[in-house]
């Protein structure tokens, strides 16, 4: 998660930045792709809620730094291309597709 944040938050944008939304939504998918990549899945109900808090709480922790670089930092083309990647290996080339 801290390689994750730490590209998108060096990733200094031109242009109209995102928007709160857009931020909002890019971090709950990191947290979603770092939690995948960690093999963290959930199997029953009781497991899918416990998967959600906890995912929850890791975006709720991060959000006030996450926002303030996402919103004056990171272009919206950028966050766009992270919001349509499959994997973090995909966000990690937008970052160097952007440059």
């Amino acid at each position: 998660m801290k390689r994750l944040l730490l590209a998108t938050l060096l990733a200094a944008g031109c242009g109209k930045g995102a928007s709160e939304e857009q931020c909002k939504q890019l971090l709950d998918h990191l947290v979603d792709l770092e939690f995948k990549k960690a093999g963290t899945t959930a199997g029953a109900d009781s497991q899918k809620k416990d998967l959600a808090s906890q995912k929850t709480a890791v975006a709720e922790a991060k959000w006030a730094d996450f926002a303030e670089a996402c919103q004056q930092k990171t272009a919206k083309d950028r966050v766009e291309c992270a919001l349509a990647a499959g994997d973090l290996d995909a966000v990690a080339k937008c970052d160097s597709e952007a440059q």
